[in-house]
C-alpha cells in the first residue's frame, strides 16, 4: 500500500515526481503546456471536455476581468509598465469619513492633476458627501466614462449630473518618455 494511493491512476508513462527547478513559477508551467498540449483535452468534468487552448483563453478572459476590477491600475501598467507603488489599503466601505485621502494622494505623486478632464483622463468621485474619495473611472467621451462596477463588469456609463456632483478630483496619465501625445 502506497501513500501516494492516487499515482495508480497515472497513465504510462506519466512520472509520479516532477523536478520543481524545472519552472520559475507556476504560469510558466502553465504557459508552457497551453503550447505543447494545445488541442489535448486539460480537464472533463461531467461529460464536457476543455481543451488546453480554450482553458488558455478563459484563463486570459478571467484575468481581463480582474484587471477591470482595477481599472486605472490596468491602463497604468498597460500605459508605463508596472506600478510605481503598493496601492494604498482599501476599504470597500463606500460612506467612509474622515480618513486620509489615500487615493488622491497617490495618484498626485504619479499622475497630473486637471483642471478640465477630457478623454483619457482619470476620474475620482466621492460617492455621498464628506466621503473619502474611492471610486474611478477613465473619461472616454465629452459626457461618457468608463469604469468598474465591484465585481461585476467594466462598462461605459454616461458621466450626468449625479456622477459630475461628485468628481473629487481629475488627473491625466503623464505621456511615457519618448511617445508622442495623443492627438487632440
Amino acid at each position: 500500500m502506497t501513500d501516494r494511493p492516487w499515482l495508480g491512476a497515472y497513465p504510462q508513462g506519466v512520472p509520479a515526481d516532477i523536478d520543481p527547478t524545472q519552472y520559475t513559477s507556476l504560469v510558466e508551467l502553465m504557459e508552457q503546456a497551453f503550447r505543447d498540449y494545445a488541442d489535448r483535452t486539460a480537464y472533463s468534468f461531467m461529460g464536457k471536455e476543455t481543451s488546453y487552448r480554450e482553458t488558455d483563453a478563459l484563463s486570459r478572459q478571467f484575468a481581463a476581468y480582474l484587471q477591470s476590477l482595477g481599472l486605472v491600475r490596468g491602463v497604468w501598467r498597460a500605459v508605463r509598465g508596472g506600478e510605481p507603488e503598493a496601492p494604498p489599503p482599501y476599504r470597500p466601505d463606500w460612506a467612509e469619513t474622515g480618513g486620509r485621502e489615500l487615493l488622491l494622494e497617490a495618484f498626485a505623486r504619479w499622475l497630473i492633476p486637471v483642471d478640465v478632464p477630457e478623454p483619457g483622463d482619470v476620474l475620482v468621485f466621492r460617492m455621498a458627501p464628506g466621503a473619502v474619495a474611492k471610486h474611478c473611472a477613465i473619461q472616454s467621451g465629452p459626457d461618457r466614462m468608463i469604469h468598474a462596477y465591484w465585481g461585476r463588469a467594466c462598462v461605459e456609463s454616461a458621466l450626468g449630473r449625479w456622477w459630475r456632483e461628485r468628481l473629487a478630483a481629475a488627473f491625466r496619465f503623464p505621456v511615457r518618455e519618448g511617445a508622442q501625445p495623443w492627438p487632440k
